[in-house]
C-alpha cells in the first residue's frame, strides 16, 4: 500500500501532502517517545503518535518514515505545521486512539 493508497482510502483526514505520495508503507510503528522511535521506527513506517510538535517531523524524517498518523484527535502545533510542509513530509490525522489507528493500517496492509 502506498500512502496515496492510504490517504484515498478515507481512514484518516489528509492534514499535510508530502512529496513522497507514491511511497510504499512498509509496515505500521507505534511510539511516544521520540528517542525510542529515532532508533526503532523502521524505514517506510507510517507512524502513529499523539506527539504533535516538530521534534516529532524531525524523527520522523531521520527515522525515514513514510508518514505519520496524528492520532486522538492531537493537531501537530503550528511550528510542527510548518515543518511538515517545508520538509514535505506526510501527515494524517484521527480522531481513533492509537491502538486502533494501528490496527486499521496494519490489517489495510495485510501483513
Amino acid at each position: 500500500m502506498t500512502v496515496q493508497n492510504l490517504a484515498d482510502s478515507g481512514l484518516f483526514a489528509l492534514e499535510n501532502e508530502g512529496d513522497e505520495m507514491d511511497r510504499e508503507i512498509t509496515k505500521c510503528f507505534c511510539c511516544d517517545l521520540l528517542s525510542v522511535a529515532m532508533g526503532k521506527a523502521p524505514a517506510g513506517c507510517a507512524w502513529v503518535t499523539v506527539m504533535g510538535n516538530m521534534n516529532t517531523l524531525a524523527v520522523a524524517s531521520l527515522a525515514d518514515a513514510a508518514c505519520v498518523i496524528m492520532a486522538e484527535g492531537v493537531p501537530l502545533d503550528a511550528t510542527a505545521a510548518n515543518k511538515a510542509k517545508m520538509q514535505g513530509i506526510t501527515v494524517f490525522k484521527t480522531e481513533l486512539p492509537i491502538f486502533e489507528a494501528a490496527l486499521a493500517v496494519h490489517e489495510r496492509l495485510g501483513v
